[in-house]
């Protein structure tokens, strides 16, 4: 009977403004090291203006669709009230509650399960320039 065991890291993003940056061989990399063959893949955000999203790998243009409409239904303005950091902080706020922090993927044959043109997304709200963390979370046997 296998044992079950769990793993973690941090990998840390840099980011040069708006926009998704595709980390998926880095979780595959990081996952296909852990000499787990068959489990549950966490993946958690530790930032609430930066999220996560599953989404296509294969035409650059639904990247560009997605931060348009999110550009629209969250759009940079000084009618907020949270506005600290500058225009762009309250709908980062807003981008960021709309897509969520973490992602939850099974694993399996030591590789997570993602569909043929699916990538693992950082989805960057914010103009300037970040450091952004995702801890992985790897448990299974």
């Amino acid at each position: 009977m296998k044992q079950f065991r769990q793993e973690h890291t941090i990998v840390t993003i840099a980011t040069d403004g708006p926009g998704l940056i595709d980390f998926t061989e880095i979780v595959l990399e990081w996952v296909g090291r852990q000499s787990i063959d068959t489990g549950l893949l966490t993946l958690f955000c530790r930032h609430t203006s930066a999220s996560l999203l599953i989404q296509e790998n294969a035409a650059r243009e639904v990247q560009d669709d997605i931060q348009a409409y999110f550009a629209r239904i969250a759009p940079e303005s000084s009618v907020y009230d949270h506005d600290d950091e500058g225009d762009d902080d309250m709908p980062a706020h807003l981008r960021t509650a709309l897509t969520g922090v973490s992602l939850t993927i099974p694993v399996a044959q030591a590789r997570p399960l993602l569909g043929r043109w699916q990538g693992i997304y950082l989805f960057e709200h914010r103009r300037h320039p970040h450091r952004r963390e995702v801890a992985l979370h790897l448990f299974g046997a």
